[in-house]
């Protein structure tokens, strides 16, 4: 396929994620709960979200995969088979945008051959659209944006999420030592801050795909690094619900390897 099929698919994953963006504003704080089987919340919203961004995307690529958290009508795995897929978070912290907190966001990321290259994330905190990939830059809103180099110190900003394993504990605690630590509730924002030099990097043990495919290449695109820590991820071979939480570290290259080395890792 030539560079104008990903540049329409880019064009159209924007204008997809910001057709749902009064409908989130909308019902922030508002949407009813229900919880999944894994004891994650859901809201109708989360799914209205899901049906209305693939049902566009799908109208113009029909030939492409569509994978989201809230639409998979089956438990068991399945195979990225497309050159092109999408794998849409429709609110990631849902359970901030259930309960009124700002910190969620719509996060859509396009892949090609199983490889995230273009991200778009809707911040709700700040009505901000960030997008970008490896070869576009990043953007947060209008702004070019890059990943923060500047020194570490004290003074250095962590998203961080604590370990659902407790026995990832030790590995924590390096990190909450040494720098100071921001804890929104979306893992997605995380990340996208890190993209925005908002956040000098970034800690999670719980996080699944989704949670990350559309802010992975924000961050290659501004210049910074993401690695996994229990086993590569990407590219994506099989979209499966029930995958093993991801351990990763992000931020510029002295970043990681500074988080690594507080981990043990």
């Amino acid at each position: 396929m030539s560079s104008s099929d990903l540049l329409s698919r880019v064009e159209a994953a924007k204008r997809a994620v910001l057709g749902q963006t009064e409908l989130l504003h909308r019902e922030f704080g508002r949407a009813e709960s229900k919880w999944k089987y894994d004891g994650s919340r859901v809201t109708a919203i989360d799914v209205a979200i899901s049906e209305g961004i693939f049902r566009e995307l799908a109208a113009q690529f029909p030939h492409d995969q569509y994978f989201s958290e809230e639409l998979s009508e089956t438990g068991a795995p399945l195979p990225v088979t497309a050159r092109f897929s999408w794998v849409l978070d429709p609110i990631d912290g849902t359970n901030n945008f259930a309960l009124g907190f700002v910190h969620c966001a719509i996060a859509l990321a396009l892949c090609e051959n199983g490889e995230p290259v273009y991200g778009v994330v809707y911040d709700l905190s700040r009505s901000k659209l960030m997008h970008g990939g490896p070869g576009f830059g990043m953007f947060d809103g209008d702004r070019p944006a890059r990943v923060s180099t500047a020194a570490l110190t004290k003074e250095t900003l962590i998203g961080f999420h604590s370990p659902f394993e407790k026995s990832l504990l030790p590995m924590a605690s390096g990190v909450l030592g040494q720098f100071k630590i921001r804890g929104l509730g979306s893992a997605t924002l995380h990340l996208a801050y890190v993209a925005a030099g908002l956040l000098d990097g970034c800690v999670d043990f719980n996080v699944k795909i989704w949670d990350l495919a559309a802010a992975i290449p924000l961050v290659r695109a501004a210049g910074g690094e993401v690695h996994f820590l229990n086993g590569e991820q990407l590219p994506l071979r099989v979209f499966d619900l029930k995958m093993k939480r991801i351990v990763y570290v992000a931020g510029s290259a002295v970043m990681c390897a500074r988080l690594r080395e507080l981990m043990k890792i």
